[in-house]
């Protein structure tokens, strides 16, 4: 179960084409949207009941959006579950029905969240703050306080959800059998409150085309320009990255060749004042396009920076709103990319300087991606939940 925005459905896709690739039979939830990618790869999508916001439901309210209608939706969904004699759910994080039907049908759930674990820790500075763990006990203490000042926020959410789950008969709190986290060790802050049953399971990548994009020649760095899916990326990414990366071409001082351009999207890229030379853009295969890469300038989305970094490349990252400031901040920690903010072509033109001629930042990303042998594998990891299952009910 996902929303059809990108960042969740195709993680989703990616984690249902490992349980196909291991011989069970997967029905996606999602948008529509995602009907002909899934296909390629042997999935069946249906389309997500309810998901879009009726009349009489506001849907700026964020606290209403992921409750109200979840209880709505769940409705809505429990008896499909049933009649397609269903034996797991595993439903994305802000896809709160899919879970919440599971239970009302009585089956199990694993929850996913298609980015790093947003839970509040009591090790952590406030999640979305982008800041570091604050260093002794003036550290200790800003890290406290700005938590208590989000407290008040996020129990208001947790008493809208227990309040909705109640309207339709559940218990107060949710009950997953298991939580998985798909993203890389190495963007997880280390935290000493990590969730009982949360595993990580590293990123769960799907290409939803089989296209493949044709590379500019050139012995040129190969710039990889991909802006945000999301409503709340920053929409000044194309355009910039575009007049920096034709001023650099212009300027004709790269010792290795002027940097070769392609933007890969879903849809085309925004207008600009000035266009680098040999520009390919489209949508294609990403595994393969990076696999050649030396640079990825991009938003600071969850699913394009761990595909980047798996593939050991380094970024320029310019955040939008969400949890894109989060993760652009840990990336920059990291040292495996630069983070730009505010927009400008200057700051992009000595960003992509840098990470390009300073081998650091590539090495940075080679050990980023290097902790994905840190993970649990998922589908082993559901299939243990649904034997613990079997043994309970045959002792039952």
């Amino acid at each position: 179960m996902a929303g059809s925005d990108a960042g969740h459905a195709l993680a989703s896709l990616g984690l249902a084409a490992d349980f196909a690739a291991a011989g069970h039979e997967c029905i996606v939830y999602t948008g529509l949207r995602w009907e002909t990618a899934a296909a390629r790869r042997g999935l069946l999508v249906r389309d997500l009941p309810g998901l879009a916001a009726r009349p009489d439901e506001d849907d700026s309210d964020a606290g209403a959006k992921l409750s109200v209608r979840a209880a709505r939706m769940a409705l809505e969904l429990a008896p499909l579950l049933a009649l397609e004699r269903i034996d797991l759910v595993v439903s994305d994080s802000i896809t709160l029905a899919g879970g919440w039907a599971a239970e009302l049908t009585g089956l199990p759930w694993i929850e996913l969240s298609s980015h790093v674990l947003y839970d509040q820790s009591r090790g952590l500075p406030p999640i979305g703050a982008g800041m570091a763990v604050g260093v002794g006990w003036r550290g200790r203490l800003r890290d406290g306080v700005l938590r208590a000042l989000g407290a008040r926020s996020h129990a208001r959410g947790r008493a809208q959800r227990a309040q909705a789950r109640r309207g339709i008969g559940l218990p107060p709190v949710p009950a997953p059998s298991a939580r998985f986290v798909a993203t890389l060790p190495g963007l997880e802050e280390p935290r000493p409150d990590w969730p009982a049953r949360t595993h990580l399971i590293g990123p769960c990548l799907f290409e939803p085309t089989d296209d493949e994009f044709t590379v500019p020649p050139g012995d040129g760095p190969l710039v990889v320009v991909c802006p945000s899916t999301a409503e709340s990326g920053s929409d000044e990414l194309t355009p910039v990255a575009f007049a920096a990366l034709a001023e650099l071409q212009r300027a004709g001082a790269w010792g290795r060749g002027a940097p070769r351009v392609v933007f890969s999207g879903l849809t085309q890229p925004a207008e600009a004042d000035a266009l680098p030379d040999g520009l390919v853009s489209g949508l294609g295969r990403q595994d393969l396009l990076l696999a050649d890469a030396d640079l990825v300038i991009c938003g600071g989305g969850h699913g394009l920076l761990a595909k980047a970094l798996s593939a050991r490349v380094p970024v320029v990252v310019v955040p939008g709103g969400g949890d894109q400031w989060e993760l652009a901040n840990r990336v920059g920690r990291a040292g495996a990319g630069e983070v730009i903010r505010p927009v400008t072509r200057e700051a992009m033109t000595a960003a992509i300087i840098r990470v390009l001629e300073d081998l650091s930042y590539a090495a940075a990303a080679t050990a980023l991606a290097a902790t994905a042998r840190q993970t649990t594998d998922p589908v082993a990891q559901a299939q243990r939940i649904l034997d613990e299952r079997k043994r309970v009910h045959a002792c039952d």
